[in-house]
Order: C-alpha cells, then sequence, then structure tokens
C-alpha cells in the first residue's frame, strides 16, 4: 500500500505597508510546494465536472463539489487577458513598465494570473503562448515563477 506522507503548509510573508503572514492552506501549500520542490505546475481536477483549476482549490465553483484530484498541467499555455503597467509602486517587484496577464496553462481549465517577461510590453497580445521561467532558489511562494516569457518566436 501507498504510504501516504504528512502535508506541508506554508506560510508566507509580503512586504506591502506592513508585514503579515498568511496561512496558504492545504491545498495551496501543494501547488506551491511542487513548484518549489520540482518546478511542476499542478492543478485540481473536479470529479463531477472535470474542470481543472489552476492554481488549485478545495470547491468547485461550479457544482461546489470537494476537490482533491490534483493533476499535472503544462509548463506553457495561452495568453487570455493582459495589462501593462506603466506605473512603479512600492509593493511590486517588478519595475515599470511590465506586461502581467491571465495564462490558461495547457491542460487547464481556468487561468494564473503572473508576470509576462522577455518581451517588449507594445508586442503582448492576447493569444500570445507563454511558458514559465523559475527563479534558481525557490522558497514556496507564487513568485518561484519568476515570470512567463513567449514559448516559441515570439519576441
Amino acid at each position: 500500500m501507498a504510504q501516504k506522507t504528512k502535508e506541508e503548509i506554508l506560510v508566507g510573508e509580503r512586504d506591502f505597508d506592513s508585514i503579515f503572514s498568511y496561512d496558504a492552506g492545504a491545498v495551496r501549500s501543494r501547488f506551491l510546494t511542487e513548484i518549489r520542490d520540482n518546478r511542476k505546475l499542478t492543478g485540481i481536477r473536479c470529479p463531477q465536472c472535470n474542470l481543472v483549476y489552476v492554481p488549485p482549490r478545495s470547491v468547485c465553483l461550479k457544482c461546489f463539489a470537494n476537490l482533491s484530484d490534483f493533476v499535472e498541467v503544462g509548463q506553457a499555455g495561452t495568453l487570455t487577458t493582459y495589462s501593462i503597467v506603466h506605473r512603479s509602486e512600492p509593493f511590486c517587484p517588478v519595475a515599470a513598465p511590465f506586461a502581467y496577464g491571465i495564462i490558461r496553462l495547457d491542460g487547464a481549465d481556468t487561468g494564473l494570473v503572473h508576470f509576462i517577461s522577455e518581451v517588449d510590453p507594445q508586442k503582448v497580445h492576447t493569444g500570445m503562448r507563454v511558458k514559465a521561467v523559475y527563479k534558481e532558489e525557490r522558497v514556496g511562494s507564487i513568485l518561484d515563477i519568476k515570470y512567463f516569457k513567449p514559448a516559441g518566436g515570439e519576441k
């Protein structure tokens, strides 16, 4: 029989106007741990509607089923919408101008919000194929994905 291991619960800190901690919860912690330890992106599949949520959540938004079936999704995806930011803010880890958008990863039915880089912000477009770029040192944060960059010949 497979031996069940104890799930690790991650706690994150952010430096905004004040420093605070938050509990990522069991589902989100597993998602962040896979990014940190294995450079893998995971979603969670609904057993009733078959939707795959990225980032994972504990309850299906469509049918309210409890979710527990983690699945690996692709490292690449399609940019479904985006925004170009022209003003730097002290809490943002990226200097303006930069792009961020919603990426529907291959194998997922929902989108993940993240930075888009290694492309002129004026050349970012809906439908653009992008892939994940990871930080070398990862700590269990969504920012362990440094950004997404064009997946193919787009620059």
